[in-house]
């Protein structure tokens, strides 16, 4: 008999331990819970003023998913890609382009973009000259000087591009006298109103902002060129974002229009509601890339 139990003892260890391990919790062993979501903001506009316009938002989202949301914005366009992984973005409201780029370079997933106040989710970009400049076409814009907004942008750099493209002009580092990334489609617009640039290109939903702020807007610019419809700036995640956290975060965008503190949220970002969004959505801006003879996954959108 004491033979037999000391044979069966290691047997009987194992079995213990195999039900203690059973009996352990399993989140001891899983990764440790997210504190914060970090989301990025493109400069579309001031800096500052994108800032105060986000600040509602980032409390509600932090209500609403239990989880502190905090933004950052980025201080040119074309830093997003590289600080959405040096910074461990969570998310990032990517501009149309910047967004094509995201899926393309680093698989981010689309889920949510706002209504503007006109009723729709998707804005154009202007080409825009002062009226007494004399400029009607584009052949006329020969060896002017050109205010592009970014090269990561739909409105302030692919569409202008783009059309120069099908108006034969291909080389715009030729075709301009100078070529200026203002860093922002309202500072794009300042440099044509200033005479620091005689062309301009930004996205029309800054520039009907803009002129309803500003009377000389009206007065003393007119656009020549308006591009197609692209999505306007959408909320896309990390791919391996937790996905109890993405619907949480998707809920809590989609439901803001039906809650008292999210119209307050809503007015603050100038929007009448959210959206799903998904990759399709950005086939525009894929095609608009086709036509300025870029290829998106290889584009290199630093501004020089």
């Amino acid at each position: 008999m004491v033979r037999f139990f000391i044979r069966a003892l290691p047997r009987m260890i194992l079995v213990f331990l195999a039900s203690v391990l059973v009996c352990i919790p399993s989140t001891s062993f899983s990764e440790p819970a997210q504190k914060k979501l970090l989301i990025g903001l493109i400069p579309e506009m001031n800096i500052f003023r994108q800032k105060e316009r986000f600040r509602l938002l980032g409390d509600y989202l932090s209500r609403k998913t239990g989880i502190p949301v905090e933004f950052t914005i980025l201080s040119r366009y074309g830093n997003i890609l590289e600080s959405f992984n040096a910074e461990n973005m969570d998310g990032a409201f990517f501009g149309s382009f910047t967004g094509a780029l995201a899926i393309r370079k680093l698989g981010v997933v689309p889920i949510a973009r706002p209504v503007n106040l006109d009723k729709t989710a998707t804005y154009q970009g202007y080409i825009f000259v002062r009226k007494d400049s004399g400029i009607t076409t584009a052949r006329a814009m020969r060896g002017k000087r050109m205010a592009f907004v970014d090269k990561a942008t739909t409105a302030g750099y692919l569409f202008p591009l783009a059309w120069l493209h099908e108006n034969g002009i291909r080389d715009t580092a030729g075709f301009f006298s100078e070529r200026i990334f203002a860093g922002s489609h309202d500072a794009a617009m300042q440099a044509v109103l200033d005479g620091k640039a005689d062309v301009g290109a930004a996205k029309h939903s800054v520039y009907d902002r803009i002129r309803k702020e500003n009377p000389r807007i009206d007065r003393e610019l007119t656009i020549l060129a308006r591009s197609p419809w692209v999505p306007s700036n959408g909320l896309c995640v990390r791919k391996n974002l937790d996905p109890g956290l993405k619907q949480r975060l998707l809920d809590a965008l989609l439901s803001l229009e039906m809650e008292t503190e999210g119209k307050a949220v809503l007015e603050k970002i100038g929007a009448l509601r959210f959206i799903e969004t998904s990759v399709k959505d950005y086939d525009p801006v894929f095609d608009l890339a086709k036509k300025a003879g870029i290829d998106i996954k290889h584009y290199n959108y630093v501004n020089k």
